[in-house]
């Protein structure tokens, strides 16, 4: 049995990445395709692979600094990439892997992180972001997006089985694509027992420094709550900029290790959490160390946080603003103590790894089974 998994490409190890992790751990024997990989041997390790099929984008210049601008050629690209010697194709995509072609003596499943961003229902954010709203370029980027969208409803249908890593993202596919979807929540790692020690008197964030995480909104907050600790973590294009605006109460640590991170995430009172995310690791993972989340109630975060009285793992707020945010912190250390470690622990268990490989697994096994037997052909397991 011939198994591959197409990925859209590789240049860090994000959410995403661990769930190509998780997904090769269920088919170690899967070989991998991708549009370009420009990852080191260590993160190629991390993930679980040492080899690589990729596409001509891999020897464009720049391509691991300035892959966006490549965009336009990323249909055509994947179109490229030849699976018809497997029996199964296994598709990894926010951007184009679902439009890999397959044919109808194949079973063609896709585990989407979401349809395209950029190209449906946040077309008009990233124009802004980019700086794109207005002129000859704006133009020039609207008939591109449009035409995204044309060959990405086109494809679609291409796809006999879509998984969805949140029910909102299974909506998004619902709404692009006229499709229904399967959730399977992403693996995250979970420790085995609740984190012990004192809490600190910090509050928390960590990401990666882009306009849509809102990390500015949140360092906005901290000026109007000077007598409180925030703790920034990551690193960005919007670094300089966040240094500008934060005052004397925020600290920031730059890229921190694994390692380090668990250890801050365990030590502050809360986690806080500001953008619109498809499903939103950072704040499973803050809970699984036993720390509460404040998250703006838009996107795949409404699924992972509990607000609902004793058994709450944090608290929601409405806008991304520095007023909102504020009032959150504010709601929060007048309940603070009612928050409980084991309660966030239990919580973020229900995304352990262990469950994403049961149910992802057991899903393509059931599924190919099931697609065999329509083709009147003996079924094999995929997987010992």
């Amino acid at each position: 049995m011939r198994i591959a998994i197409v990925h859209d490409y590789l240049y860090t190890v994000g959410g995403a990445e661990k769930v190509l992790q998780s997904m090769l751990e269920c088919f170690p024997h899967a070989d991998l395709y991708s549009l370009f990989d420009t990852l080191s041997a260590e993160d190629k390790a991390r993930i679980g692979y040492r080899d690589c099929k990729t596409t001509f984008l891999q020897k464009m210049p720049g391509i691991a600094q300035r892959h966006r601008l490549y965009l336009p050629l990323m249909p055509i690209a994947v179109e490229q990439i030849d699976v018809s010697s497997y029996d199964l194709v296994i598709s990894s995509s926010w951007a184009v892997a679902k439009g890999i072609l397959t044919g109808p003596d194949q079973l063609h499943i896709s585990y989407v992180h979401s349809p395209m961003r950029y190209a449906w229902d946040l077309q008009h954010e990233y124009l802004r972001v980019s700086g794109l709203e207005h002129g000859l370029k704006s133009w020039i980027a609207r008939a591109l997006l449009h035409r995204l969208r044309l060959w990405d409803v086109r494809t679609a249908n291409g796809v006999d089985d879509y998984l969805a890593n949140s029910q909102f993202i299974a909506r998004r596919i619902g709404k692009a694509y006229g499709r229904s979807a399967h959730v399977i929540y992403p693996p995250v790692a979970i420790p085995a027992s609740i984190p012990s020690g004192p809490k600190a008197d910090y509050f928390i964030t960590a990401s990666r420094f882009v306009p849509y995480k809102n990390v500015d909104k949140i360092i906005h907050a901290f000026r109007r709550l000077p007598g409180e600790k925030l703790m920034v973590v990551g690193d960005g294009p919007e670094m300089h900029n966040l240094r500008q605006i934060a005052g004397d109460n925020v600290t920031f640590t730059g890229f921190v290790s694994t390692d380090e991170l668990r250890r801050l995430l365990a030590a502050a009172r809360a986690f806080i959490f500001a953008a619109e995310e498809d499903f939103g690791i950072a704040p499973v993972e803050a809970q699984a160390h036993g720390t509460p989340v404040l998250a703006l109630r838009r996107g795949g975060v409404r699924e992972t946080v509990l607000e609902r009285g004793d058994e709450s793992t944090g608290i929601f707020f409405d806008n991304p603003s520095p007023e909102s945010i504020a009032g959150a912190v504010s709601t929060f250390m007048r309940l603070e103590t009612a928050f409980r470690r084991e309660h966030c622990h239990a919580n973020a268990r229900r995304f352990a790894k262990e469950r994403f490989i049961n149910e992802f697994g057991g899903f393509v096994n059931q599924r190919f089974a099931e697609f065999a037997r329509g083709m009147e052909r003996p079924a094999e397991r995929l997987a010992a």
